[in-house]
């Protein structure tokens, strides 16, 4: 088995007693590659740490809209590009900028000041020539507009992607990839099935977010790498293949997109 999970957060302090572990028992079970995702300066750099010591794992580094809130202008934006852009162009296992976007859940109050952190990583991607993945929450109809007036050239992820059938309709049109984590096999989940049908074979990514949004049967307990198999089980079931056929298919898409080959 050789599944690729496409965004997790191995960079956690939730594995900061038993990360190498972790990481060991992943390789050992069915993982054949795994992305450990920066959300901010300190997260990034610890992802860098983790992947340098591991053949199997690749980082993206960025700013998410939970990193926003200690940004207080456009001054300091600046100034944390600036630092990824350093942190990027030294380290060869970087592989996308990201995780980077809108979040109008948890950050209702700096709306402009994400929109612009947005954009400014993705003008960061483009002069490096790296896809993003992005991160949107009840931000569906401003993030769209960003990339639509701001094309990235290498495209990228809608990682841990909402299931609303306009987002995935709309993000597929620009060319963008679809990562489904284990939100798809929670019993309450809207839609699942349908958006699953709706993504074609060579734009589907499956990940674990981890440690968070565990899976069924794991639901409310850390997450890891390993489970990323109960994403892939649930595709196959849905689109009628066998786990060895999704596994195959999200292993080789992800090559693609983060330029493994």
């Amino acid at each position: 088995m050789n599944l690729f999970d496409s965004h997790a957060h191995y960079n956690d302090e939730k594995f900061d007693l038993d990360r190498e572990i972790v990481i060991k028992e992943t390789l050992e079970n069915g993982v054949s590659n795994f992305i450990v995702a920066g959300y901010d300066i300190e997260s990034s750099k610890k992802a860098i740490e983790i992947v340098k010591k591991c053949e199997a794992a690749y980082a993206i580094i960025g700013i998410s809209p939970d990193g926003v809130k200690n940004i207080k202008n456009s001054n300091d934006i600046e100034k944390d590009i600036y630092e990824i852009r350093k942190i990027i162009e030294n380290n060869k296992k970087i592989v996308a900028v990201g995780e980077i976007g809108l979040d109008y859940y948890w950050n209702k109050e700096n709306k402009e000041l994400q929109k612009e952190m947005f954009i400014k990583q993705i003008e960061l991607a483009n002069s490096l020539d790296l896809p993003i993945v992005i991160h949107t929450r009840e931000a569906i109809n401003d993030t769209l507009q960003i990339l639509k007036e701001n094309p990235v050239k290498n495209r990228g992820i809608f990682h841990c992607c909402p299931l609303n059938r306009e987002l995935v309709k709309e993000a597929l049109k620009l060319g963008y990839y679809i990562s489904l984590s284990g939100v798809i096999t929670f019993k309450n989940a809207k839609n699942a099935d349908e958006i699953i049908k709706m993504i074609p074979e060579d734009k589907i990514l499956i990940e674990t977010d981890s440690p968070y949004l565990s899976p069924e049967p794991f639901r409310g307990k850390r997450n890891n790498c390993t489970n990323v198999r109960y994403v892939a089980e649930k595709i196959a079931t849905v689109k009628s293949k066998t786990l060895e056929d999704v596994a195959q298919i999200t292993n080789i898409n992800a090559k693609k997109i983060f330029k493994l080959f």
